[in-house]
């Protein structure tokens, strides 16, 4: 019998009902049971990762600290169970075919057909299995992106099937994410749509052992019943999921719903301890009961979409949580700062973050943004572009450097005090070949970053291809822009800050990868807490 045991997640009905957010919850209370578990996601399109498509497209691309470029979903895996994941954890359709095809021009499949049925599904299988190869988990949770149904998801439907079949029905399970619509014409909750979904799911040879029902009103124990009866299930494994006020309500919704109770008991586990959620119990009430509030700006280019700074978004949260302060963040479309914008915006708020991206368009909204938030000691926090947008505002507007920028906006310009790196000017593929994943830093002792992370050394998450240029490091750090944090083996500068300011830094790496509901990242909550400072100087008028 197999040790490690098997959750497959599915969706059914439409997308978008957070089988991210169930996947990460479940494996949030089996977690606090003392059980080891970790979540993977298969996504059916065929790009290769993430890496490459733009934020409308798909949210955000999240970083592993082993440099995978994946889907944002492995962000809540990693804030909800604070335990990292890896590049085996995010699977795509273009990484499946990737591996068959290069395997056939080597001729591993001595000449025969290949196929979709064994070869892709074959492939499929090694790669759900391959985490129980390399670590010791007790449970493995397996979300498959998109709806059942999908032409794009058949291949890992009939994976799923199979893989059942050669575990045994007590080594996993499926559990059905679905959606119970609400009728107002007829102020009814509808059962069809989710009976629907669990027969299509059963003609591809999978019976569902768990139902779980997104819905905007509670299900009646008689709805219940029908949906078991029709669906299959037992009557304790339909499992209600109400809408909830904040993402981190759901743990301790799907634990008064039973739904870890009803897998273990499935799976016919016995070693495991009782559910101890209080510390996110804790944080959960702080969160919803807080006893200050700040306005925060997040200025980029994608703020249309939330998802394209969900990791951003989520660490304001956790920072917000352990300041016991509600962060209200304010998104500011750079494209279209003007200066009676910044006026009647910038000037009423309490920090402004400027974000990450790519690309030229919006630029120079940032930049007068961050000269404004400079010159009148607003909290500032620059994430990678935004360090390299503070370091050409300093530039052009201190000094003196007119028509300084980075060359990836202007590759003529006469100051070029953001570069491209060494190591990337021969490369012309795009996917995977950034900086990415996990760098050293070394910080200044003598600075405010050293005082925040309380620490000599640290490790942050990157993914870039443009840097500071060393050239003009004299000439900001003798104008009072300080670099307090160095990578010694690449002398790529990390930091930026500035000294003068309340609070003024920029980072070139991402520190919003890492920051979790257990362990909030020190420099959102250095920054909130600075917001927080800075709103309670400002006089009735909002000024300073």
């Amino acid at each position: 019998m197999s040790k490690t045991k098997y959750i497959f997640v599915t969706g059914g009905v439409t997308s978008s009902l957070g089988k991210g957010i169930i996947s990460a919850s479940l494996a949030k209370l089996l977690q606090s049971r003392g059980l080891s578990v970790t979540i993977q996601k298969l996504d059916p399109y065929i790009n290769v990762d993430p890496g490459t498509l733009n934020p409308y497209e798909h949210g955000e691309c999240y970083v592993t600290s082993d440099g995978a470029e994946t889907d944002l979903d492995l962000g809540h895996y990693e804030r909800f169970l604070n335990v990292e994941t890896s590049q085996a954890n995010n699977v795509t359709t273009g990484k499946i075919y990737q591996t068959v095809i290069q395997k056939e021009r080597r001729g591993d499949f001595l000449g025969k057909t290949v196929q979709v049925i064994p070869h892709i599904t074959n492939e499929i299988k090694r790669r759900i299995k391959l985490l129980s190869e390399t670590n010791d988990f007790d449970i493995i949770i397996t979300e498959i992106g998109g709806t059942v149904g999908d032409i794009e998801s058949l291949p890992y439907i009939e994976s799923v099937r199979q893989l059942r079949w050669e575990l045994g029905n007590a080594n996993s399970l499926v559990i059905h994410l679905t959606l119970i619509p609400y009728l107002s014409a007829a102020k009814e909750l509808k059962t069809k749509p989710t009976q629907h979904s669990v027969k299509t799911l059963m003609e591809s040879g999978i019976n569902a052992d768990i139902l779980v029902c997104r819905t905007e009103h509670d299900i009646s124990k008689e709805i219940k019943n029908k949906l078991a009866l029709f669906c299959n299930v037992d009557v304790d494994s339909v499992i209600q999921s109400k809408d909830a006020s904040t993402i981190y309500d759901v743990p301790l919704m799907m634990e008064q719903e039973k739904l870890d109770t009803v897998v273990l008991r499935k799976l016919d586990i016995s070693n495991f301890s009782s559910t101890n959620m209080s510390n996110w119990t804790e944080f959960v009430n702080r969160l919803k009961f807080p006893k200050n509030t700040v306005n925060v700006g997040l200025i980029g280019k994608y703020v249309e979409l939330q998802d394209s700074y969900k990791s951003i978004l989520e660490s304001l949260v956790h920072a917000g949580s352990v300041n016991e302060t509600k962060v209200i963040i304010h998104s500011i479309h750079s494209e279209f700062i003007d200066d009676d914008q910044i006026k009647k915006q910038i000037s009423n708020l309490d920090g402004v973050i400027v974000a990450p991206g790519f690309g030229s368009r919006g630029i120079e909204g940032k930049i007068k943004s961050i000269k404004y938030v400079r010159e009148n000691n607003i909290p500032f926090f620059g994430i990678c572009l935004g360090m390299q947008m503070a370091v050409i505002e300093y530039s052009r507007n201190v000094l003196n450097l007119k028509g300084s920028n980075s060359t990836e906006m202007d590759e003529k310009t006469s100051h070029p005090v953001i570069s491209l790196m060494k190591d990337q000017k021969n490369i012309v593929n795009k996917g995977g070949t950034m900086r990415l994943g996990s760098w050293t830093c070394d910080l200044d002792e003598g600075s405010r970053v050293y005082d925040i992370y309380k620490s000599k050394s640290i490790t942050e998450r990157h993914r870039h291809r443009w840097e500071l240029n060393n050239d003009y490091l004299e000439n900001l750090n003798n104008a009072g822009l300080k670099t307090s944090g160095i990578n010694s083996e690449t002398g790529l500068v990390e930091i930026i800050e500035l000294p003068a300011n309340n609070w003024f830094i920029g980072v070139q790496f991402h520190p919003e990868y890492k920051s979790t509901v257990e362990t909030p990242h020190p420099l959102f909550v250095s920054f909130v807490k600075a917001c927080l400072t800075y709103n309670n100087t400002k006089d009735q008028n909002g000024r300073k």
